[in-house]
């Protein structure tokens, strides 16, 4: 085995790295006399009350300690890779693939597809399971590490690999048997195509994958995003009002079977479908804790409960406050929504919620994910912006104060005159933003990762 060289790159103060006087650049060398392959390794080894650790110094030393403490307990301690490995790469071309509907010219980083059950584990990202080898399953099932998250798309083993332009991708669905028989917890993904996986085809997909529950406890059907950078990909078309409301019906059914056979939902639809057929969202309990909030499903309905929440639990006044929020055109009319119930309480204070159009990737691309800083200087820019502008994080990428197009917060400040509040996620963080002193917002970054899953169309 390849001896990988896990640099620390940071120690969280009061842990028990600071405690063994770890500092950021040296290396974790070796966890109870065994070589560390990656991050699946790191949390298996950790998971004692008592571990021998070999660490490098930068000077070359090296530490042999000892560490007791409880079972489940971390060092304390990031490595300059989260994964301590290389990222896989997708190996897949999918036909609704968002990141080959990208322009040329951007951050290269925006171009990588991953497709690593490690990130699956870690991060939420979805996997096709055709990068998968079968020592892969193995350690999954011996560390029994879960939730794994499957991206399903068919059932039927040709359409799948003519789906995934892949011809393994219809055998990598035996991986799911393995894990199933293993007790692995799944949740499912199938990215709607139409004319190709839905209909008949849909149908037959929820009825193989109702078989793999409750072990498989969520599946989310989600529509193709599709941009206007779509020249020589396989020709898809966007869903109509009718398609919604067919798909959601048909979603509908199924739910209804698996909750008196398990007592879970199971087969859930993104926010979209709900908003293109002009359906009301399903109530809160429907959607079983909100399993797949990271594919929209459920994000607006949790949005406007936590909103309300906050807001009841302050007192209100008459103070007069001006507020715009920019956000896509999905849930524009659900941000005003939230507005509304802070108005309640808050009578003097007005609001503009302003629906920015996606010029850059196409009018298709409605979530605000996918908001370029290009497209809010220009849809922005000369218009009155009351007392302070609010824009949501899962704008911005992970850690830092850009837009996909490279344009910083700081640009678009300058460019609009005004102060930007970015707004995190969770009701209460956008009652903060428009209510509480700005110096006194705290800010965190979503975890927004540029090695996304190929069928990753962004979030509301």
């Amino acid at each position: 085995m390849k001896k990988k060289k896990h640099v620390i790159s940071r120690v969280l103060p009061g842990s028990i790295g600071e405690e063994l006087e770890l500092e950021p650049g040296d290396i974790l060398a070796e966890i109870n006399h065994q070589l560390v392959e990656d991050v699946f390794d790191y949390r298996y080894l950790m998971n004692d009350e008592y571990i021998e650790l070999l660490i490098e110094k930068a000077n070359g030393e090296l530490w042999e300690l000892e560490v007791e403490k409880d079972y489940d307990e971390d060092l304390g301690i990031e490595f300059e890779n989260g994964l301590m490995d290389d990222y896989r790469s997708c190996s897949n071309h999918c036909m609704f693939c968002f990141i080959d509907q990208m322009p040329p010219g951007m951050r290269e980083t925006l171009y990588f597809k991953d497709d690593d059950s490690r990130l699956s584990f870690l991060q939420g990202n979805y996997v096709t399971l055709t990068n998968m080898s079968q020592e892969d399953v193995e350690r999954v099932i011996k560390y029994h590490l879960s939730p794994i998250n499957v991206s399903f798309q068919a059932m039927n083993p040709q359409l799948r690999c003519k789906m995934l332009h892949n011809r393994f991708a219809g055998d990598a669905l035996k991986k799911v048997d393995q894990l199933y028989e293993a007790g692995i917890t799944m949740n499912g993904q199938i990215v709607l195509c139409k004319g190709v996986n839905d209909g008949e085809e849909l149908e037959y997909s929820l009825q193989k994958m109702s078989e793999y529950a409750p072990v498989l406890q969520s599946v989310s059907v989600v529509p193709v995003g599709l941009t206007k950078f779509r020249k020589g990909l396989y020709p898809l078309e966007p869903f109509t009002k009718e398609d919604a409301k067919a798909v959601l019906e048909q979603i509908h059914r199924w739910q209804k079977i698996m909750y008196e056979k398990y007592g879970i939902h199971f087969i859930h639809a993104s926010d979209e479908w709900y908003i293109l057929a002009g359906e009301e969202l399903p109530e809160e309990d429907r959607y079983d804790g909100y399993l797949q909030l990271e594919n929209g499903v459920g994000m607006l309905r949790l949005l406007g409960a936590e909103v309300r929440q906050a807001v009841a639990e302050r007192d209100g006044d008459d103070r007069k406050l001006s507020v715009t929020v920019a956000t896509g055109r999905l849930a524009a009319p659900y941000i005003a929504g939230c507005m509304d119930v802070i108005r309640e309480k808050y009578p003097n204070i007005t609001s503009e919620v302003i629906a920015i159009k996606n010029n850059f990737f196409g009018e298709k691309i409605t979530v605000s994910g996918l908001i370029t800083g290009q497209d809010l200087i220009e849809q922005l820019s000369g218009r009155k912006l009351g007392d302070r502008l609010l824009i949501p994080c899962n704008m911005l990428r992970s850690g830092e104060d850009v837009f996909l197009d490279d344009i910083t917060i700081t640009e678009l400040s300058e460019k609009l005159g005004k102060e930007i509040i970015v707004v995190d996620p969770g009701g209460a963080d956008l009652v903060s933003a428009v209510l509480d002193p700005v110096e006194h917002k705290k800010q965190i970054r979503r975890q927004m990762y540029e090695q996304t899953s190929s069928c990753n169309s962004g979030k509301a």
